[in-house]
C-alpha cells in the first residue's frame, strides 16, 4: 500500500540539520549556544566557550557513548525537552571512535574502515533523527574533489573517504568565517559554495553570507514566507 505524503513544512516535522566547519578557535562550538533549546554531545574539551551559558552536555569518549546519546534523543521522553543536538565535534568524535578501533585491529586500513563504517551509521542516524535540529561542528580540511580535481577548503573528518562523504548527508553545509581585522572582526557564515570553499543551502532560503547564529537561520529555514 503506498503512502503518499507532502514536503511542505518537513524542515519543521524532521528538524534541520547543518554541518558546520572552520578553522580551530573560529567559534564552532560557540555556535550551540544560539541553537533553540540545545543539549552538547562534546568529545572535546572545548567547553569553555560555552562557560557563560547553562547549556547540558553529554561526554563523548567511545562509540558505545555516542550510540547509547543516539539511543536517548529518539526514545528518552526527558529528550524532548531539547529542540537541537549539537554535536561538537563530529571530527573529534570520528577520532574517538577510530582509536578504539586501532586496539583491537593491528591492521589500520581495517581500522579506518571499521571507523567509516560506525561513523557513517551513527551519522546518517543523528541526520534522520525526526523533530530535531541537529547541528554538526567539524574541523576545516582542504579536500580535492574525485570529479573535477579542485582542491576546496571543506569539513574535516578521520579518514579522507569519511571527509568527502560527509558534505552529502545533511541539507545545509556552512564555512564559518573571520571578516575583518582585530576589533573591526566579525563572524560570518558562508552557505554557497565558491572557488575555494564547500557549501551548500537545500532549503534555498538563505543569503550567501549570514549571521552566525543557528536559531535565525533555521526560522529563515522553517518558517513560511509571509503571503
Amino acid at each position: 500500500m503506498i503512502t503518499l505524503k507532502s514536503t511542505f513544512g518537513i524542515g519543521v516535522q524532521q528538524g534541520v540539520k547543518i554541518v558546520v566547519y572552520g578553522k580551530a578557535g573560529v567559534g564552532k562550538t560557540t555556535l550551540c549556544a544560539t541553537a533553540p533549546a540545545p543539549v552538547v554531545l562534546s568529545a572535546e574539551s572545548g567547553l569553555l566557550a560555552l562557560s557563560q551559558y547553562n547549556i547540558p552536555y553529554i561526554e563523548i569518549r567511545s562509540l558505545a557513548d555516542l550510540r547509547q546519546a543516539y539511543a536517548w534523543a529518539k526514545s528518552s521522553p526527558e529528550a524532548r525537552q531539547f529542540q537541537t543536538i549539537c554535536l561538537d565535534s563530529i571530527s573529534e568524535i570520528g577520532e574517538v571512535v577510530l582509536s578504539a578501533a586501532k586496539l583491537t585491529n593491528k591492521d589500520g586500513r581495517a581500522a579506518y574502515g571499521e571507523m567509516i563504517n560506525d561513523m557513517t551509521k551513527a551519522i546518517r542516524e543523528f541526520r534522520d533523527l525526526a523533530g530535531y535540529h541537529v547541528y554538526m561542528s567539524a574541523q576545516m580540511e582542504r579536500i580535492k574533489d574525485e570529479t573535477t580535481g579542485a582542491v576546496l577548503n571543506g569539513p574535516g573528518m578521520p579518514g579522507a573517504k569519511l571527509g568527502q562523504k560527509l558534505p552529502y548527508f545533511p541539507d545545509e553545509v556552512f564555512k564559518l568565517d573571520i571578516e575583518g581585522m582585530g576589533a573591526n572582526s566579525y563572524r560570518v557564515l558562508r552557505t554557497q559554495p565558491d572557488f575555494a570553499n564547500e557549501a551548500k543551502d537545500r532549503s534555498g532560503r538563505l543569503s550567501p553570507i549570514e549571521e552566525p547564529h543557528l536559531g535565525k537561520i533555521i526560522d529563515k529555514i522553517t518558517l513560511a514566507p509571509p503571503q
